[in-house]
Protein backbone atom coordinates (compact mmCIF):
# COMPACT_ATOMS: atom_id res chain seq x y z
CA UNK A 1 0.00 0.00 0.00
CA UNK A 2 1.58 3.79 -0.94
CA UNK A 3 1.02 5.67 2.38
CA UNK A 4 2.46 8.71 3.10
CA UNK A 5 5.18 7.11 5.09
CA UNK A 6 6.53 6.02 1.35
CA UNK A 7 7.11 9.65 0.76
CA UNK A 8 9.40 12.55 2.28
CA UNK A 9 7.44 15.79 2.08
CA UNK A 10 10.59 17.93 3.06
CA UNK A 11 9.63 21.53 0.23
CA UNK A 12 6.89 19.55 -1.43
CA UNK A 13 3.32 21.10 -1.47
CA UNK A 14 1.09 18.27 -0.71
CA UNK A 15 -2.64 18.59 -1.61
CA UNK A 16 -4.66 16.57 0.55
CA UNK A 17 -8.08 15.33 1.00
CA UNK A 18 -9.54 14.95 3.87
CA UNK A 19 -13.20 14.32 5.07
CA UNK A 20 -13.73 17.28 7.58
CA UNK A 21 -17.76 16.63 6.91
CA UNK A 22 -18.73 17.54 10.80
CA UNK A 23 -21.63 18.30 12.12
CA UNK A 24 -22.20 21.90 13.62
CA UNK A 25 -25.14 23.78 15.77
CA UNK A 26 -26.70 26.81 14.92
CA UNK A 27 -23.91 28.76 16.15
CA UNK A 28 -21.68 26.95 13.89
CA UNK A 29 -19.56 25.24 17.01
CA UNK A 30 -18.55 21.84 16.02
CA UNK A 31 -20.58 18.93 17.61
CA UNK A 32 -18.34 15.89 16.91
CA UNK A 33 -14.64 16.61 16.09
CA UNK A 34 -13.40 12.71 15.24
CA UNK A 35 -13.43 13.26 11.58
CA UNK A 36 -10.85 16.38 12.24
CA UNK A 37 -8.84 14.67 14.51
CA UNK A 38 -8.51 11.43 12.78
CA UNK A 39 -6.58 13.51 10.12
CA UNK A 40 -4.11 15.06 12.04
CA UNK A 41 -1.38 12.40 12.26
CA UNK A 42 -1.09 12.93 8.14
CA UNK A 43 -1.26 16.20 8.26
CA UNK A 44 1.46 16.27 10.94
CA UNK A 45 3.82 14.16 9.05
CA UNK A 46 3.77 16.05 6.05
CA UNK A 47 5.03 19.25 8.15
CA UNK A 48 7.12 17.69 10.32
CA UNK A 49 9.20 16.48 6.81
CA UNK A 50 9.28 19.97 6.22
CA UNK A 51 6.32 20.29 3.47
CA UNK A 52 3.41 22.35 3.64
CA UNK A 53 -0.31 21.53 3.29
CA UNK A 54 -3.33 22.13 1.35
CA UNK A 55 -6.11 21.11 2.53
CA UNK A 56 -9.36 20.54 0.79
CA UNK A 57 -12.70 18.44 2.20
CA UNK A 58 -16.46 18.91 1.58
CA UNK A 59 -19.26 20.09 4.35
CA UNK A 60 -22.61 19.00 4.40
CA UNK A 61 -24.96 19.08 1.06
CA UNK A 62 -24.82 22.62 -0.54
CA UNK A 63 -27.45 23.30 -2.86
CA UNK A 64 -25.85 24.72 -5.95
CA UNK A 65 -22.82 27.09 -4.86
CA UNK A 66 -21.89 28.77 -1.83
CA UNK A 67 -23.73 28.55 1.78
CA UNK A 68 -22.77 30.33 4.75
CA UNK A 69 -23.86 27.25 6.69
CA UNK A 70 -21.80 24.97 5.02
CA UNK A 71 -18.22 27.34 4.82
CA UNK A 72 -15.53 25.65 6.07
CA UNK A 73 -14.41 28.86 7.76
CA UNK A 74 -16.20 27.54 10.38
CA UNK A 75 -13.63 25.34 11.74
CA UNK A 76 -10.89 27.14 11.16
CA UNK A 77 -10.46 27.84 14.76
CA UNK A 78 -11.08 24.26 15.91
CA UNK A 79 -8.17 23.28 13.33
CA UNK A 80 -5.60 25.78 14.55
CA UNK A 81 -5.69 24.65 17.87
CA UNK A 82 -5.57 20.98 16.80
CA UNK A 83 -2.70 21.44 14.91
CA UNK A 84 -1.21 24.21 17.14
CA UNK A 85 -0.88 26.36 14.52
CA UNK A 86 -2.21 29.46 12.43
CA UNK A 87 -4.13 27.38 9.29
CA UNK A 88 -4.39 29.86 6.20
CA UNK A 89 -7.71 30.23 4.75
CA UNK A 90 -8.98 30.50 0.94
CA UNK A 91 -11.83 31.65 0.30
CA UNK A 92 -12.17 29.32 -2.63
CA UNK A 93 -11.46 26.03 -3.21
CA UNK A 94 -10.05 27.15 -7.21
CA UNK A 95 -9.49 30.68 -9.03
CA UNK A 96 -6.98 32.97 -8.49
CA UNK A 97 -6.69 33.48 -4.16
CA UNK A 98 -6.68 29.25 -3.97
CA UNK A 99 -3.63 29.70 -6.78
CA UNK A 100 -2.51 32.72 -4.87
CA UNK A 101 -2.43 31.39 -1.62
CA UNK A 102 -1.08 27.89 -2.30
CA UNK A 103 1.86 28.99 -4.27
CA UNK A 104 3.41 31.81 -1.62
CA UNK A 105 2.65 28.85 1.38
CA UNK A 106 6.01 28.27 2.82
CA UNK A 107 6.96 24.41 4.39
CA UNK A 108 5.27 23.99 7.17
CA UNK A 109 2.06 26.02 6.58
CA UNK A 110 -1.28 25.25 5.78
CA UNK A 111 -3.75 26.24 3.49
CA UNK A 112 -7.91 25.37 4.35
CA UNK A 113 -9.45 25.78 0.52
CA UNK A 114 -13.26 26.25 1.09
CA UNK A 115 -15.92 24.36 0.41
CA UNK A 116 -15.44 21.44 -2.50
CA UNK A 117 -18.95 20.98 -3.10
CA UNK A 118 -19.77 24.89 -3.94
CA UNK A 119 -18.70 23.56 -7.28
CA UNK A 120 -21.57 20.72 -9.01
CA UNK A 121 -18.44 19.82 -10.74
CA UNK A 122 -16.66 18.15 -7.88
CA UNK A 123 -19.73 15.70 -7.84
CA UNK A 124 -19.53 15.13 -11.30
CA UNK A 125 -16.10 14.52 -11.25
CA UNK A 126 -14.93 16.80 -13.65
CA UNK A 127 -11.95 16.80 -15.23
CA UNK A 128 -11.44 20.24 -15.55
CA UNK A 129 -12.24 20.81 -12.11
CA UNK A 130 -9.90 18.36 -11.01
CA UNK A 131 -6.72 20.12 -13.12
CA UNK A 132 -7.30 23.17 -11.44
CA UNK A 133 -7.30 21.42 -8.04
CA UNK A 134 -4.07 19.85 -8.89
CA UNK A 135 -2.11 22.46 -9.86
CA UNK A 136 -2.34 23.85 -6.49
CA UNK A 137 0.21 20.95 -5.16
CA UNK A 138 2.65 18.72 -6.60
CA UNK A 139 2.48 15.28 -4.61
CA UNK A 140 -1.30 14.53 -3.86
CA UNK A 141 -2.69 11.97 -0.39
CA UNK A 142 -5.78 11.29 0.16
CA UNK A 143 -7.18 10.66 3.60
CA UNK A 144 -10.62 10.93 3.24
CA UNK A 145 -12.36 7.61 3.64
CA UNK A 146 -15.66 9.02 4.45
CA UNK A 147 -15.64 9.76 0.69
CA UNK A 148 -14.09 6.94 -1.08
CA UNK A 149 -16.29 5.23 -2.56
CA UNK A 150 -17.85 8.53 -4.31
CA UNK A 151 -15.78 9.21 -8.21
CA UNK A 152 -15.45 12.96 -7.26
CA UNK A 153 -13.13 15.08 -8.45
CA UNK A 154 -11.21 15.69 -5.51
CA UNK A 155 -11.33 12.01 -4.62
CA UNK A 156 -10.74 10.06 -7.75
CA UNK A 157 -10.00 11.96 -10.88
CA UNK A 158 -7.73 14.76 -9.28
CA UNK A 159 -5.31 11.51 -8.75
CA UNK A 160 -4.53 11.31 -12.35
CA UNK A 161 -2.50 14.28 -12.47
CA UNK A 162 -0.27 13.15 -9.79
CA UNK A 163 0.99 9.38 -11.74
CA UNK A 164 4.04 8.58 -9.55
CA UNK A 165 3.37 11.02 -6.25
CA UNK A 166 -0.12 9.94 -4.93
CA UNK A 167 -0.65 8.61 -1.42
CA UNK A 168 -2.49 7.26 1.22
CA UNK A 169 -3.07 9.27 4.51
CA UNK A 170 -2.64 7.11 7.55
CA UNK A 171 -6.81 7.09 8.17
CA UNK A 172 -7.16 5.75 4.72
CA UNK A 173 -4.56 3.02 5.20
CA UNK A 174 -5.67 2.15 8.87
CA UNK A 175 -9.44 2.09 7.31
CA UNK A 176 -8.23 -0.25 4.52
CA UNK A 177 -6.19 -2.01 6.76
CA UNK A 178 -9.05 -2.83 9.67
CA UNK A 179 -11.42 -3.60 7.01
CA UNK A 180 -9.15 -5.98 5.07
CA UNK A 181 -8.89 -8.01 8.50
CA UNK A 182 -12.71 -8.23 8.25
CA UNK A 183 -13.43 -8.76 4.88
CA UNK A 184 -10.25 -11.62 4.65
CA UNK A 185 -8.76 -12.23 7.67
CA UNK A 186 -11.74 -12.88 10.18
CA UNK A 187 -10.94 -15.39 13.21
CA UNK A 188 -13.84 -17.18 13.45
CA UNK A 189 -16.70 -17.86 14.80
CA UNK A 190 -17.45 -14.06 12.69
CA UNK A 191 -20.56 -12.44 14.04
CA UNK A 192 -22.12 -9.43 11.92
CA UNK A 193 -24.58 -7.17 13.75
CA UNK A 194 -26.66 -5.20 11.48
CA UNK A 195 -29.32 -2.56 12.51
CA UNK A 196 -30.76 0.53 11.05
CA UNK A 197 -33.83 1.33 9.79
CA UNK A 198 -34.13 -0.33 6.52
CA UNK A 199 -33.38 -3.73 4.78
CA UNK A 200 -33.09 -1.80 1.17
CA UNK A 201 -29.99 -0.04 2.41
CA UNK A 202 -28.02 -3.57 4.07
CA UNK A 203 -29.41 -5.95 1.31
CA UNK A 204 -26.17 -5.82 -0.90
CA UNK A 205 -24.15 -6.27 2.34
CA UNK A 206 -26.03 -9.13 4.08
CA UNK A 207 -25.92 -11.02 1.09
CA UNK A 208 -21.80 -10.77 0.83
CA UNK A 209 -22.22 -11.42 4.55
CA UNK A 210 -23.67 -14.38 4.36
CA UNK A 211 -20.39 -16.01 2.54
CA UNK A 212 -18.18 -15.02 5.24
CA UNK A 213 -20.27 -14.71 9.09
CA UNK A 214 -20.93 -17.84 11.24
CA UNK A 215 -23.84 -15.87 12.93
CA UNK A 216 -25.92 -12.94 11.44
CA UNK A 217 -27.72 -10.54 14.16
CA UNK A 218 -30.35 -8.53 12.77
CA UNK A 219 -32.03 -5.84 14.93
CA UNK A 220 -33.31 -2.52 14.54
CA UNK A 221 -36.02 -0.76 12.28
CA UNK A 222 -35.19 -3.61 9.62
CA UNK A 223 -35.98 -6.29 11.81
CA UNK A 224 -40.28 -5.74 11.82
CA UNK A 225 -39.64 -6.18 7.57
CA UNK A 226 -38.69 -9.71 9.04
CA UNK A 227 -41.06 -10.10 11.20
CA UNK A 228 -43.80 -9.52 8.84
CA UNK A 229 -42.76 -11.60 6.54
CA UNK A 230 -43.07 -14.10 8.85
CA UNK A 231 -46.57 -13.33 9.65
CA UNK A 232 -45.91 -11.51 11.98
CA UNK A 233 -47.82 -8.37 13.17
CA UNK A 234 -45.73 -5.32 13.48
CA UNK A 235 -48.16 -2.65 14.54
CA UNK A 236 -47.17 0.95 12.62
CA UNK A 237 -43.63 -0.34 13.14
CA UNK A 238 -40.61 0.31 10.20
CA UNK A 239 -42.23 -1.98 6.80
CA UNK A 240 -40.71 -2.51 3.74
CA UNK A 241 -43.53 -4.52 2.44
CA UNK A 242 -42.04 -4.80 -1.39
CA UNK A 243 -39.01 -6.91 0.57
CA UNK A 244 -40.85 -9.54 2.33
CA UNK A 245 -39.71 -11.77 -0.28
CA UNK A 246 -36.81 -10.98 0.09
CA UNK A 247 -36.26 -11.16 3.59
CA UNK A 248 -37.57 -15.03 3.64
CA UNK A 249 -35.52 -15.60 0.96
CA UNK A 250 -32.43 -14.59 3.13
CA UNK A 251 -33.81 -16.84 5.82
CA UNK A 252 -33.38 -19.43 3.65
CA UNK A 253 -30.28 -18.76 2.47
CA UNK A 254 -28.85 -18.31 5.53
CA UNK A 255 -29.85 -22.10 6.54
CA UNK A 256 -28.76 -23.47 3.19
CA UNK A 257 -25.19 -21.96 4.11
CA UNK A 258 -25.23 -22.90 7.32
CA UNK A 259 -25.30 -19.44 9.23
CA UNK A 260 -27.05 -18.71 12.42
CA UNK A 261 -29.39 -15.86 11.37
CA UNK A 262 -30.49 -14.38 14.95
CA UNK A 263 -33.90 -11.93 14.85
CA UNK A 264 -35.26 -10.43 17.77
CA UNK A 265 -37.81 -12.22 19.88
CA UNK A 266 -38.99 -9.86 21.70
CA UNK A 267 -39.15 -5.62 21.43
CA UNK A 268 -40.02 -2.46 23.09
CA UNK A 269 -42.99 -1.21 21.75
CA UNK A 270 -44.67 2.60 21.96
CA UNK A 271 -48.03 4.36 21.30
CA UNK A 272 -46.39 6.97 19.70
CA UNK A 273 -42.83 7.76 18.50
CA UNK A 274 -41.70 9.93 21.37
CA UNK A 275 -39.37 9.75 24.25
CA UNK A 276 -42.13 10.18 26.73
CA UNK A 277 -44.70 7.81 25.20
CA UNK A 278 -46.28 4.90 26.61
CA UNK A 279 -44.54 1.56 26.18
CA UNK A 280 -44.37 -1.53 26.57
CA UNK A 281 -42.56 -5.10 25.90
CA UNK A 282 -43.88 -7.96 23.59
CA UNK A 283 -42.99 -11.09 21.76
CA UNK A 284 -42.07 -10.29 18.81
CA UNK A 285 -44.60 -10.83 15.65
CA UNK A 286 -46.89 -9.77 18.34
CA UNK A 287 -47.03 -5.87 18.52
CA UNK A 288 -50.35 -4.36 18.48
CA UNK A 289 -51.88 -2.46 15.76
CA UNK A 290 -51.95 1.32 16.90
CA UNK A 291 -47.67 0.51 18.62
CA UNK A 292 -44.71 0.60 17.09
CA UNK A 293 -41.66 -1.20 17.84
CA UNK A 294 -38.63 1.10 18.76
CA UNK A 295 -35.93 -0.96 20.62
CA UNK A 296 -35.37 -4.92 20.79
CA UNK A 297 -36.49 -6.20 24.54
CA UNK A 298 -34.91 -7.96 27.17
CA UNK A 299 -34.75 -11.26 26.22
CA UNK A 300 -33.49 -10.71 22.13
CA UNK A 301 -30.82 -8.38 24.21
CA UNK A 302 -29.94 -11.74 26.04
CA UNK A 303 -29.82 -14.02 22.89
CA UNK A 304 -27.62 -11.37 21.56
CA UNK A 305 -25.50 -11.08 23.99
CA UNK A 306 -24.93 -14.58 24.26
CA UNK A 307 -24.05 -14.84 20.77
CA UNK A 308 -21.23 -11.59 21.09
CA UNK A 309 -19.65 -13.08 23.88
CA UNK A 310 -18.73 -16.17 21.84
CA UNK A 311 -17.38 -14.28 18.78
CA UNK A 312 -13.58 -14.19 18.16
CA UNK A 313 -14.29 -11.19 15.47
CA UNK A 314 -17.55 -8.68 15.49
CA UNK A 315 -18.82 -5.99 12.64
CA UNK A 316 -21.31 -3.92 13.92
CA UNK A 317 -23.41 -1.45 11.54
CA UNK A 318 -26.64 0.20 12.95
CA UNK A 319 -28.12 0.68 16.38
CA UNK A 320 -31.16 -1.52 17.55
CA UNK A 321 -33.88 0.75 17.78
CA UNK A 322 -33.92 4.55 18.22
CA UNK A 323 -31.13 4.84 20.03
CA UNK A 324 -31.37 9.00 19.88
CA UNK A 325 -34.54 8.74 22.72
CA UNK A 326 -32.62 7.72 26.09
CA UNK A 327 -36.43 5.64 26.63
CA UNK A 328 -35.53 3.35 23.66
CA UNK A 329 -31.57 3.35 23.73
CA UNK A 330 -31.27 0.45 25.98
CA UNK A 331 -30.96 -2.23 23.61
CA UNK A 332 -28.47 -0.17 21.17
CA UNK A 333 -26.31 0.39 24.65
CA UNK A 334 -26.53 -3.41 25.58
CA UNK A 335 -24.92 -4.47 22.29
CA UNK A 336 -22.33 -2.00 22.61
CA UNK A 337 -21.30 -3.31 26.13
CA UNK A 338 -21.67 -6.74 24.99
CA UNK A 339 -19.26 -5.88 21.86
CA UNK A 340 -16.51 -3.82 24.40
CA UNK A 341 -16.69 -6.64 27.07
CA UNK A 342 -16.22 -9.27 23.88
CA UNK A 343 -13.27 -7.31 22.71
CA UNK A 344 -11.70 -7.20 26.07
CA UNK A 345 -12.36 -10.67 27.91
CA UNK A 346 -12.29 -12.60 24.58
CA UNK A 347 -9.86 -10.49 22.64
CA UNK A 348 -12.56 -10.14 20.08
CA UNK A 349 -11.55 -7.86 16.84
CA UNK A 350 -14.18 -5.15 16.87
CA UNK A 351 -15.26 -2.89 14.03
CA UNK A 352 -17.77 -0.67 14.44
CA UNK A 353 -18.89 0.56 11.20
CA UNK A 354 -19.18 4.10 10.49
CA UNK A 355 -22.42 6.07 11.00
CA UNK A 356 -24.99 5.44 13.15
CA UNK A 357 -23.51 2.97 15.10
CA UNK A 358 -20.29 5.31 15.60
CA UNK A 359 -22.52 8.12 16.75
CA UNK A 360 -23.72 5.41 19.27
CA UNK A 361 -20.34 4.38 20.46
CA UNK A 362 -19.31 7.71 20.99
CA UNK A 363 -22.57 8.94 22.71
CA UNK A 364 -22.23 5.52 25.05
CA UNK A 365 -18.20 7.14 25.86
CA UNK A 366 -16.85 3.47 24.35
CA UNK A 367 -14.97 4.63 21.24
CA UNK A 368 -11.53 3.64 22.80
CA UNK A 369 -12.91 0.35 23.90
CA UNK A 370 -13.01 -1.21 21.08
CA UNK A 371 -10.64 -2.28 18.34
CA UNK A 372 -11.86 0.20 15.40
CA UNK A 373 -14.04 2.65 14.86
CA UNK A 374 -14.72 3.76 10.80
CA UNK A 375 -15.22 6.91 10.16
CA UNK A 376 -16.72 6.01 6.70
CA UNK A 377 -20.50 4.32 6.86
CA UNK A 378 -21.08 4.11 3.58
CA UNK A 379 -17.53 3.72 2.28
CA UNK A 380 -17.47 0.85 4.49
CA UNK A 381 -20.49 -0.87 3.46
CA UNK A 382 -19.67 -0.74 0.14
CA UNK A 383 -15.98 -1.91 0.73
CA UNK A 384 -17.44 -4.80 3.01
CA UNK A 385 -20.16 -5.52 0.13
CA UNK A 386 -16.44 -6.17 -2.17
CA UNK A 387 -17.00 -2.96 -4.68
CA UNK A 388 -14.04 -1.31 -5.65
CA UNK A 389 -14.13 2.12 -4.03
CA UNK A 390 -12.94 5.00 -6.86
CA UNK A 391 -10.60 6.56 -4.32
CA UNK A 392 -8.72 3.60 -3.30
CA UNK A 393 -8.43 2.70 -7.26
CA UNK A 394 -6.96 6.11 -7.83
CA UNK A 395 -4.23 5.60 -5.16
CA UNK A 396 -3.75 2.49 -6.36
CA UNK A 397 -3.91 2.82 -10.25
Amino acid sequence: MNTVDQCNFKDKKALVRVDFNVPLDKEYNITDDKRMRAAIPTISKIIKDGGAVILMSHLGRPKGGPEEKYSLKHILGDLSRMLDIEVKFADDCVGKEAVDKAANLMPGQVLLLENLRFYKEEEKGDRDFAEKLAKLGNVYVNDAFGTAHRAHASTAIVAEFFPTEKYFGYLMAEELKNAEKVNEGADKPFTAIMGGAKVSDKILLIESLLNKVDNLIIGGGMAYTFAKAQGGEIGTSLLEADLMPLCLELIEKAKSKGVNLVLPIDTVIADKFDNEAQKDTVDSGQVPADWMGLDIGPKSIALFTETIKNSKTLLWNGPMGVFEMENFAVGTRAIADAVVAATKESGAFSLIGGGDSAAAIAKFGLEDEVSFVSTGGGALLEYMEGKELPGVKAINA
